[in-house]
């Protein structure tokens, strides 16, 4: 079993600043990319941010300049640090991570969080 375990949202006013983390755990032998994908009240889920195996990044126009995907290799963990926010990024923010599974035969899977809950509201 793979788990990833989301955590860091919450209520913030427009402007302010939160950071989420996306921890993941279980039968699994490598990470490649993780990223974090968000979904708004009647709108398809969006990607936000995605970050490779090497380190590189993509961002979605809207949260360039606002929004930092990074992670810890080590604690195979992604952080989303989110500043100057808006109403409209209020969602429902979900992890993503492409793995290689430990059991044999290994295959690339999409595991995804639970979601965490994001307003931005005064």
């Amino acid at each position: 079993q793979v788990q990833l375990v989301e955590s860091g949202g919450g209520l913030v006013q427009p402007g302010g600043s939160l950071r989420l983390s996306c921890a993941v755990s279980g039968s699994i032998f490598s990470i490649n990319d993780m990223g974090w994908y968000r979904q708004a009240p009647g709108k398809q889920r969006e990607l936000v941010a995605t970050i490779f195996s090497g380190g590189r990044t993509n961002y979605a126009d809207s949260v360039k300049g606002r929004f930092t995907i990074s992670r810890d290799n080590a604690k195979n963990t992604v952080y989303l640090q989110m500043n100057s926010l808006k109403p409209e990024d209020t969602a429902v923010y979900y992890c993503n991570s492409r793995a290689v599974t430990a059991v044999l035969p290994r295959r690339e899977v999409d595991y995804w969080g639970q979601g965490t809950q994001v307003t931005v509201s005064s």
